[in-house]
This record gives structure tokens, sequence and C-alpha cells, in this order.
């Protein structure tokens, strides 16, 4: 990648759905142009449906818009098939939701070894466990290793999730409405560990959220209404 060039760039991406047959589409962004620099933290906020999660899953290739283009690192996201776009996923990009998605008959460190398993044998880091085993301390959970999903608060169930999304070493973590399901002492805690490991990982984090407090301790914070984007220029 240039050293000109952002780490992340959008231009004038649209996004249309068609929710009932022979209806005129549904258009949820409008021309979204914005840019992110590695290891820089930004936040997304917006009434719900203002489309949030449609743009976290179109940067993150879970989702194609209608039109415009997405760069990543400087590689046209278009331009790519579907096994290309897995790889991305599976090796730049993690992800976290606000629903957890862990496997309920897993222990905690089966859970966060689970996207290694996307990688190709050759290319899965041979201390993957020592990893997840490390950022598991990171966030408090070094003594949960063997315990499983049910075992654990919502919080903690959180802090495996994030852990799982880093796990892979990506540059870009996106997550969706992180704190959304948790009380306000445990989103407190979230919304300081996203910012410690976006720091510690120099991974570029971009969250879609609703609280406050939360993005107010983004480096930016970019506003969705009514399709457009505001204040997106770094």
């Amino acid at each position: 990648m240039a050293e000109d060039q952002p780490f992340l760039s959008l231009r004038n991406v649209c996004k249309s759905y068609q929710s009932v047959q022979d209806a005129p589409p549904v258009t949820v962004l409008l021309g979204i142009s914005m840019e992110a620099a590695a290891g820089e933290s930004l936040a997304i906020v917006g009434p719900s449906g203002s489309g949030k999660s449609t743009l976290l899953n179109i940067i993150g290739t879970l989702d194609h818009p209608t039109s415009g283009q997405v760069w990543l690192q400087g590689r046209d996201l278009a331009e790519l098939n579907e096994e290309q776009l897995a790889e991305v996923r599976s090796r730049q990009i993690g992800f976290v939701f606000q629903a957890h998605h862990l496997l309920p008959q897993c222990t905690v460190l089966e859970n966060v070894l689970v996207p290694t398993l996307a990688l190709p044998p050759s290319a899965r880091p041979k201390d993957s466990a020592a990893r997840a085993s490390r950022l598991l301390e990171r966030v408090g959970l070094g003594r949960r290793l063997d315990h499983r999903p049910g075992q654990l608060s919502g919080g903690e169930r959180q802090r495996v999730a994030v852990v799982r999304a880093l796990i892979n070493q990506p540059q870009l973590l996106l997550a969706d409405e992180p704190t959304g399901a948790l009380d306000r002492q445990s989103a407190g805690e979230m919304a300081r560990l996203l910012i410690e490991l976006n720091k510690e990982e120099r991974v570029t984090l971009i969250v879609a959220t609703h609280a406050v407090d939360l993005a107010g301790q983004m480096q930016r914070t970019l506003r969705l209404r009514d399709g457009h984007l505001e204040g997106a220029t770094p």
C-alpha cells in the first residue's frame, strides 16, 4: 500500500434493497464517502434503521454496495471474487456483533480459536493457542479458558467475542453495537477495552453504536442521517 493511500476508503457508496416485489427499492445509503487511517478509531452513530449495520457489513465484505467503491489497503474490493473476499475476511478483518454468537458446546479457548480454522493449515500460526491464552488473560479471562459460554456473564461472553475477532491478527476490527446488550458497568468496561486493544494491537477500529460514552472515546465520530454520512473528512 502506498504511503499516500488511506488504509480504508469508500467513494460514493450506495445501497438499496428490494423489500417488496414490484415496489420501488428502499435506499439505505446515499453516496457514502469516507476514509480511515491505519490504527485509527472511529464511531459511526445514528438512529435505528439509519444504515449503520449495512455500512459496516459493506466495509467488512459481508454485503456488496449497489454502486460505489470500497478500497482496503489499496485494493478495490469489487475486483475480488468470493473466494478472495473470504480470504480478506479471514485474514484482515475481525467482527464483533451485539450478539456474541459463541458456540455453546465449545470452551472459551475453543471459541476463540474457531476463526483460525478458516485459514489453510499452512497459513495457521503455530502459536494461535498461545496468543488466544495471552489475549484472554489480557481481558481478565485467564481462568475461564475451559469454561463454556453458559458459565459466563454477558460482559465476559462479549470479551470472548472480542478476543475471537482478534485471534487472526486482523488490521481492521468492526464492532456493531458491541455494548448494546450489556449493563452500564459492563458497557463501560467494554468501551475501555476496545480502545486499549485498538492501541495495543495497532488495529483500525470502527464501531457502530448508539452509546454516546463509547462514541466519545473514539478519535472521530461520523453521523449517519437520511442515508448521508456527516463528518467523514479525516
